[in-house]
């Protein structure tokens, strides 16, 4: 291996220059990875695909969320229980440990319906 192909270099001639030929080359190389460089810095800075991809990436996480539930609604409901009504006891229970697991979210619940309570009542009048 010679050394202009271990330095990626072009070959020089004896007198130490560069064909007109080995210099086109060069600037053609480097205009494609110019190119090359300046499509990356242009999709990074666009905006609106990233979006786009963010929002077909959430909405994906999404979908596979709907059927892994699905998938688990469609096992319990295939169980010796299928058809029949839940004992309102068991629901009750169920719903207040969840509560009592999420604070947070059945305060958000609680001001949400209120507000929806108020703006019914206020629009009636």
């Amino acid at each position: 291996m010679d050394e202009a192909a271990r330095t990626g270099r072009p070959q020089q001639l004896d007198n130490g220059r560069r064909s007109p030929e080995e210099i086109r080359e060069d600037i053609e190389q480097t205009r494609e990875e110019l190119g090359e460089t300046v499509e990356a810095l242009a999709a990074k800075t666009d905006v609106k695909a990233q979006a786009r991809s963010k929002v077909d990436d959430t909405k994906q996480r999404a979908r596979d969320k709907v059927e892994e539930v699905r998938e688990k609604v469609t096992h319990a409901g295939n169980g010796s229980t299928a058809g029949a009504r839940p004992d309102p006891a068991a629901v009750q229970q169920r719903v207040r440990r969840a509560a009592a697991d999420n604070p947070v979210a059945v305060r958000v619940l609680c001001a949400f319906a209120a507000g929806v309570l108020v703006g019914v009542l206020v629009k009636r009048r």
